[in-house]
């Protein structure tokens, strides 16, 4: 890692992430690219279980651990063991936030839940991610990406009409309850500057998937009827879908009227501005079918670069619908630094995605690669006071890798 310091807004943070996989990682991520120090403490022997994800792998080492775990050091502790739980009470007791996503009761069954740790360091946050909530009904049962989808609704509005549920193409539970998470202790640690108090932050993946479900919800709340899926289409407005071109598909944005009038004289039909059935946002809802077999029609007769050139010159909200690798490798995402590349020690040069928010002041920086199991637990435990005949002790004993 750079030598220089960290320049982001949490720089001097200390964060003990005890959660794997994906959601708890994604939050601990966000948090180290803005300057954390998240000290990642892996179970043993095997450490975080998306360690073991066969394929991809690049030079043995699994590429979705290297993605979600950059800009982290890492600590291979045996908290089944009475000195591993004597090291974790040692260093919470300096540590800012803990965050851990295991099963409702587990952490509290080790003597490590929160009100123990509390007890140690009140001014600690603590985040638990969990699948539905520590309380109610469900409180116990753990929890997964598709089976939060699933419960939550999202699976029912995916996908087009009249066929099998869907779930959406990327882990937008784990994602998204890893983002609340980040905010979470964001506010927890605005408060505790405040107050000087800590707290216990807690979200799930549940919740995190119902909230991607606002529109879907408000109208449920305002009708009694559930909306099912509408392939690409919005549920509010029309025409704003994925439309087929000669050559593959354009997205189209008339998210309201004079993009819908634009939309109309770009294809050569002004007509359509004041036939009934697609004069109005109701109108074209109640007939979108007809709306996209007339449109279609007309975008089969140019390739989708071509239709893009054409809405972009008259004003339309209009772009192509990407492969993975094509929007990874397009000359606007590079430009906002969001593919990154970082040299590992055994992976060798690994690309990675950057940060999403830009800071004037006290920008984010990704420059450590993830760490190897244990790669850092002799240089951490140095730092909270431990001297290197207990570290021995802890090698040999096999509390510590």
């Amino acid at each position: 890692m750079a030598a220089t310091p960290h320049p982001g807004p949490l720089s001097g943070v200390t964060i003990l992430e005890l959660a794997q996989i994906m959601a708890g990682p994604t939050a601990g991520m966000m948090l180290a690219d803005l300057g954390a120090d998240v000290i990642k403490i892996e179970k043993l022997p095997a450490g975080d279980d998306s360690r073991n994800y066969r394929e991809p792998r690049i030079n043995g080492i699994s590429a979705p651990f290297l993605m979600l775990n950059r800009n982290k050091r890492g600590l291979a502790l045996d908290l089944k063991q009475a000195a591993g739980k004597d090291v974790l009470r040692k260093m919470v007791a300096k540590a800012d936030v803990l965050t851990e996503n295991y099963r409702a009761g587990t952490l509290e069954k080790l003597g490590l839940g929160y009100a123990s740790l509390a007890a140690i360091n009140p001014q600690l946050i603590y985040c638990a991610v969990s699948g539905y909530g520590r309380n109610g009904p469900f409180a116990d049962k753990g929890g997964f990406d598709l089976i939060a989808q699933g419960f939550a609704g999202l699976m029912s509005i995916t996908g087009e009409p009249d066929r099998a549920p869907v779930k959406p193409g990327n882990s937008v539970a784990d994602i998204n309850a890893g983002i609340l998470a980040a905010l979470g202790i964001l506010a927890a640690y605005i408060h505790r500057l405040k107050t000087g108090q800590g707290q216990q932050v807690e979200t799930s993946l549940m919740e995190a998937a119902l909230q991607q479900t606002y529109w879907h919800a408000a109208i449920f709340f305002a009708t009694g009827r559930s909306p099912t899926p509408l392939g690409s289409g919005h549920v509010l407005t029309a025409p704003y879908q994925a439309f087929r071109t000669a050559d593959g598909y354009v997205n189209i944005g008339g998210a309201n009227q004079s993009n819908w009038e634009r939309i109309a004289d770009t294809l050569g039909h002004p007509e359509w501005k004041l036939d009934p059935r697609f004069d109005t946002n109701t109108h074209r809802m109640e007939h979108l079918a007809a709306l996209v077999e007339a449109m279609e029609a007309v975008l089969a007769e140019k390739t989708t670069a071509q239709w893009v050139a054409l809405f972009d010159s008259n004003g339309v909200p209009a772009g192509p619908v990407h492969s993975i690798g094509e929007a990874l490798n397009h000359p606007q995402v590079l430009a906002r630094d969001m593919v990154l590349e970082l040299d590992h020690p055994q992976a060798g040069p690994v690309k990675t995605l950057g940060f999403p928010i830009k800071l004037s002041a006290t920008p984010a920086r990704v420059d450590r690669p993830a760490p190897n199991l244990g790669e850092h637990s002799r240089e951490i435990l140095r730092e909270f006071a431990f001297t290197d005949g207990q570290i021995d002790d802890l090698l040999r004993s096999g509390v510590v890798q």
